[in-house]
């Protein structure tokens, strides 16, 4: 039994770092990509606006691949709407199949190719878009932070999982609110990945992406030797 567990423990922390990495990605490669003469890309001035370039099956793909993944995605659950994971991560699963077929308007000389829809969705790209983030902000701050042993014999560092839970979970908010409220160059597009960033790295953490072994247990997760001890589900 302790043999299925722990089985079952390392699969989803490798569901959780893969939806790290993708979130953190997506942004990363359609720059980069960008700046190669071969794709015919500009650098745009949202993620969303890649819908309408070279690169639309790089973001429309890894969007619905984060999607799937946060709808399979099974937690404990919890009778609060803010600290229920299985709610949170299906309706952010859904939200990010909506910001990725869903386009929002086509820059000047962009054509709304390819669309399932030939009609003005921009304020719904927008509805999806804003409760996507939302709901990866209160994963963070409400989700994640559930569940850490108590060990008194270890104290909580300035490098805690909770800490960093959190922090990524506020900061996610504070970029969503400055994206409409800034008007220098490409800003939604940076703190578009920014975001997206904070997400991954949050994702990473829980998913124990550096091992939890050593220092690296004991400032994270107040845990000694934790991959020869726990098993149980994660929380």
């Amino acid at each position: 039994m302790k043999k299925i567990q722990r089985h079952n423990m390392y699969a989803y922390r490798r569901l959780r770092r893969a939806i790290g990495y993708l979130g953190m990605l997506l942004p990363i490669i359609l720059v980069l990509l960008s700046l190669f003469h071969f794709f015919d890309t500009d650098i745009q001035p949202s993620i969303s606006h890649y819908y309408f370039t070279n690169l639309r099956e790089v973001f429309t793909g890894t969007l619905c691949a984060v999607a799937f993944f946060l709808i399979c995605y099974q937690g404990n659950g919890n009778r609060v709407f803010w600290k229920n994971d299985n709610l949170l991560t299906n309706i952010a699963g859904v939200m990010a199949l909506g910001v990725a077929l869903v386009p929002t308007n086509p820059l000047a000389g962009q054509e709304l190719a390819y669309s399932l829809f030939s009609i003005n969705l921009k304020v719904l790209h927008y509805v999806f878009a804003a409760i996507l983030f939302l709901s990866f902000s209160l994963l963070a701050i409400h989700v994640f932070t559930l569940g850490q042993a108590v060990n008194g014999e270890i104290p909580v560092s300035m490098l805690n999982e909770n800490k960093i839970y959190r922090a990524c979970g506020y900061a996610i908010l504070l970029f969503i609110v400055l994206i409409p409220i800034s008007s220098f160059p490409y800003a939604t597009l940076i703190f578009e990945t920014l975001s997206l960033l904070t997400f991954g790295i949050a994702w990473l953490v829980k998913g124990r992406a550096l091992g939890d072994q050593g220092k690296i247990g004991e400032k994270l997760y107040r845990e000694k030797n934790s991959c020869n001890t726990e098993d149980q589900l994660p929380e």
